[in-house]
């Protein structure tokens, strides 16, 4: 009839897949954030110092570890 078989169905429904997941998966890797600047760990414990989590000894403490690491 139309040539393609029986087949020719089920290879056209994978190939529809395949467009449909590499559409979603290039969606995804464009929009997804990436290569965000990650917090240092002395940005961290500032953040932290600042909203009141730690008093002035153990964020002097805490900051000298960190730059002898």
């Amino acid at each position: 009839m139309f040539g393609w078989g029986g087949g020719g169905f089920v290879l056209i429904l994978f190939f529809c897949i395949v467009v449909v997941a590499f559409i979603v998966w290039a969606e995804y890797k464009t929009f997804s954030p990436r290569n965000e600047a990650k917090k240092t760990a002395l940005e961290i414990l500032n953040e932290r110092y600042v909203k009141g989590e730690m008093d002035k000894k153990e964020f002097e403490e805490k900051k000298k570890d960190i730059k002898n690491n």
